[in-house]
């Protein structure tokens, strides 16, 4: 039976979802803003609809840094379908996304910080690298109160390519047999005040 797949970035302001059945792949991005709590179960049920949900082989969600509520939506929508139907869930940072989307640029740049700047705050990044074709993560995404020291990227957004980016990280896993349980798929909060389990 081929795979069926769905990711779901919400850690922007902007949705992104994906859609992978057998060889065929397909997204969409939408501009939902705060309006995200909303626009979340229609714009999947849209994609791929709830009857449709138990074919699910495995999903892949963006686990942020990112909006707090937002990301936190997305990861309790996927953990809760994944628990439901019994497929498997695999988790990526929302930095590590933007790595493996600009992967020329990477390799170009050599190890760079990809990361998000706070006002008043200061700015939470992570410093990513290319390791044999692939976009990895040196350092995880925590909040410094200024800029890190070497290249800087900021996120920008592109939700639809980044949810294609979350397929495409999930198959590997899943050829890799690495992971999948819902259980340990849990939002990233670097700006947390105290350390979250």
């Amino acid at each position: 039976m081929p795979p069926l797949a769905l990711a779901l970035h919400t850690s922007g302001s902007d949705l992104g979802l994906a859609l992978l059945e057998g060889e065929a792949r397909r997204s969409v991005g939408l501009p939902v803003g705060r309006a995200l709590a909303n626009a979340l179960p229609g714009a999947v049920a849209a994609l791929l609809p709830p009857q449709r949900w138990p074919e699910l082989t495995w999903m892949a969600v963006a686990l942020g840094p990112g909006s707090f509520t937002a990301t936190r939506l997305g990861v309790v929508m996927a953990r809760t379908i994944a628990q439901q139907v019994g497929c498997r869930l695999h988790g990526f940072g929302s930095f590590l996304l933007v790595a493996h989307r600009r992967r020329l640029d990477l390799e170009a740049a050599g190890p760079v910080w990809i990361g998000q700047t706070l006002p008043r705050r200061g700015i939470v990044a992570g410093r990513y690298a290319l390791e044999a074709g692939r976009a990895v993560e040196l350092s995880p995404p925590r909040l410094d109160p200024g800029p890190p020291s070497g290249p800087f990227w900021e996120v920008d957004q592109a939700a639809a390519d980044d949810a294609l980016g979350l397929l495409g990280l999930g198959q590997a896993a899943e050829a890799a047999a690495a992971g999948g349980d819902w259980r340990p798929v849990l939002p990233l909060y670097p700006t947390a005040p105290v350390p979250l389990p």
